[in-house]
């Protein structure tokens, strides 16, 4: 073993010593998960299970799956339109510059220091006003308006280091600024829309103060109804493990199959030369 490799072993064995800690309640929910109920017992928390038992499983899915379908109708369509919107965004106050753009910019980022809890009551009122209180619809409204401040930032971001000339090269072709974005920026946005897809994505998904509050129990998201799992008298343990594995499903499936992209886009711009 050279010098170099032994110098890295400390490194090595730092890392997986955090990584061990910090997968360290996945294994509790999974071992859990697979018991059965006259397992779970605290003392035998960190005991694997006598046999697989997937019942927990069955149960979790069965109860979870219409919530499921509900946050998927959710997240999806809110993802693409907030992305959309923030990239158009980004394209123009990057490369469109108009009277009022530098403070329009800073007044749309204060967006995103608002308490969820500060605007609660009026948004309530808000969206009963308008018809969309208790709808799926309404709650993805909720999350475009509130996503549009980060997307609107990382894309301004991503944009601002593209040449400017290629856009005035497109001006003199005579694109117009729909033209331009559609034809120059756009392909170029594939890293910046893989960061903001997987940011909204799971912040959509997990979010759980809007989805109890602005839903109806026909429209409630899977977190909420993850919650509701829990019985008034009695907790079966498995079943809540095997559902909050379920639940984060599907964003550890985003990350898994886009996180090399996910960091290829953090990294895009970031060294010039």
């Amino acid at each position: 073993m050279t010098a170099v490799k032994r110098s890295k072993v400390p490194i090595y064995a730092v890392l997986i010593f955090f990584a061990v800690i910090y997968l360290m309640p996945v294994y509790v929910m999974l071992v859990t998960g697979l018991k059965s109920f006259d397992e779970v017992t605290l003392p035998r928390m960190w005991h694997l299970p006598q046999g697989l038992h997937f019942d927990g499983f069955a149960e979790a899915f069965q109860h979870l799956w219409p919530n499921l379908r509900n946050s998927l109708l959710l997240t999806i369509p809110a993802t693409i339109i907030s992305s959309m919107l923030g990239s158009l965004n980004g394209y123009v106050l990057s490369k469109w510059k108009f009277p009022g753009s530098d403070i329009l910019f800073p007044l749309m980022l204060f967006g995103m220091f608002i308490p969820y809890q500060s605007i609660l009551i009026p948004l309530v009122q808000f969206m009963q006003g308008v018809g969309l209180y208790g709808s799926i619809a309404g709650l993805a409204l909720v999350h475009i308006v509130y996503g549009i401040p980060i997307t609107t930032l990382i894309f301004r971001n991503y944009y601002a280091e593209i040449p400017t000339e290629m856009v005035e090269a497109a001006r003199v072709d005579g694109a117009n600024i729909m033209g331009i974005y559609w034809h120059v920026l756009f392909p170029l946005s594939l890293p910046g829309f893989v960061v903001v897809v997987i940011w909204q994505f799971t912040n959509i998904w997990n979010e759980f103060l809007f989805g109890v509050t602005l839903t109806s129990p026909d429209s409630q998201p899977i977190t909420v109804a993850l919650q509701n799992l829990a019985g008034s008298q009695i907790v079966e343990w498995n079943v809540q493990m095997a559902g909050a594995l379920l639940t984060a499903l599907p964003t550890l499936l985003v990350y898994i199959f886009l996180g090399r992209y996910f960091i290829r886009g953090l990294l895009a711009g970031s060294v010039k030369g």
